[in-house]
């Protein structure tokens, strides 16, 4: 059978403040039409359907249209488990009367170990899950971490195994080998949630959620994390964002990658202030991407992130490249005994290492007169 493997969705999620249901919206009409094309059998969706555990009426309106349009509508079997970011109790109401339809949702431990057969694979729906849940589930109280978790319900998974099946599953971890993404939220301690990959060997396939990256795990070519549709932070500008295509009637199981085109782009521009105000320079944006700027300037600059707005309105990070480090020279007596504005000239130029500008001068002077003022009133 032929299957799409997509993750971390984060309906409801917002970028610095902006709000990306449009975005996810026109990701999802993507993956729908990709779907199409391929032809595929199911679509697995592996964890974080939703960025927060308690979403808005907004977010959850869209994530549910979204899964009713897939399933009922388009009649594509649809395969899901909650995540981290996901409410396991708020996301499973309904999953006892889904199933009648072929929508498999699966967001507590107590149905892992039963397959869902579709045609010649067996899918095992492994939601997002603590090392104590695993200990309760187990009654096992050497438990103590995701990896030895993962090693036990992966030899009771093998157990209820079908010979001449193909075995995939579906899960939303931390795998060892791969990489965080600053969207991602972290939630190991001391590396205590990876997984190592060989625990996993016994799968044709692994469908991963957790990381929004999909090269997180380039080495493996079974295992694999579909990454978020969007980029949801600046780490991600360079990401090329898709879903995987799993045959699994060849052998190995075949998997082909189908990138998503962003609405609007997450872009990270590098550049001075003077040269990204200069309307005659084009930059690859248009004025609905979202922006991120690295200021190469050392130089003060004022309402620096307003007056860039009105050239990227939807800018959402400012650096500073060029941070300089000085160390303050110590005054001897004879220094500190200079007028007010030349301490405040010196001690600018020494730390910006630029001179004040007459406009700064004309503010600093008026604002001495302002202090000396009130002292003698």
């Amino acid at each position: 059978m032929k299957f799409l493997h997509t993750a971390d969705w984060h309906i409801g999620k917002r970028l610095n403040g902006y709000d990306l249901l449009e975005e996810q919206q026109d990701a999802y009409r993507q993956i729908k039409a990709i779907a199409r094309e391929e032809a595929v059998d199911a679509v697995v969706i592996a964890g974080d359907l939703f960025d927060r555990a308690l979403p808005s009426e907004a977010a959850v309106a869209t994530l549910d249209n979204m899964l009713v349009d897939l399933n009922r509508q388009e009649h594509f079997p649809l395969l899901a488990i909650s995540g981290n970011h996901d409410s396991a109790v708020r996301l499973g109401y309904g999953q006892e009367w889904f199933a009648s339809t072929d929508f498999y949702l699966r967001t507590d431990l107590a149905n892992c170990l039963t397959p869902i057969t579709l045609d010649d694979t067996e899918f095992f729906l492994l939601p997002y899950f603590e090392p104590f849940a695993v200990r309760k589930f187990f009654q096992d109280e050497d438990i103590r971490t995701v990896a030895q978790g993962m090693e036990r319900l992966v030899a009771a998974m093998q157990a209820h195994f079908t010979p001449g099946k193909r075995h995939v599953l579906v899960a939303h971890f931390f795998a060892a080998g791969s990489s965080h993404a600053d969207s991602e939220t972290l939630v190991q301690v001391g590396g205590l949630n990876a997984v190592p990959v060989d625990l996993l060997s016994p799968f044709d396939y692994v469908a991963l959620g957790h990381l929004h990256r999909k090269e997180a795990l380039q080495n493996e070519a079974k295992i694999k994390y579909s990454g978020s549709p969007l980029k949801f932070s600046t780490s991600e500008a360079e990401d090329t964002k898709g879903v995987w295509i799993v045959d699994t009637a060849t052998d190995p199981v075949t998997v082909t990658f189908r990138p998503l085109k962003p609405l609007h782009d997450l872009v990270v521009l590098t550049d001075s202030f003077a040269h990204l105000m200069d309307r005659e320079r084009d930059y690859p944006v248009t004025p609905e991407d979202f922006v991120a700027v690295d200021l190469t300037d050392t130089v003060p600059i004022t309402n620096v992130m307003q007056e860039l707005k009105t050239r990227f309105p939807r800018i959402i990070e400012l650096n500073r490249v060029n941070q300089l480090t000085v160390t303050p020279e110590d005054l001897e007596t004879q220094q500190l005994q200079q007028d007010p504005q030349t301490l405040l000239a010196n001690f600018f130029e020494q730390m910006t290492q630029h001179p004040l500008t007459d406009q700064q001068r004309e503010w600093a002077e008026a604002a001495l007169q302002r202090a000396m003022k009130e002292d003698t009133e």
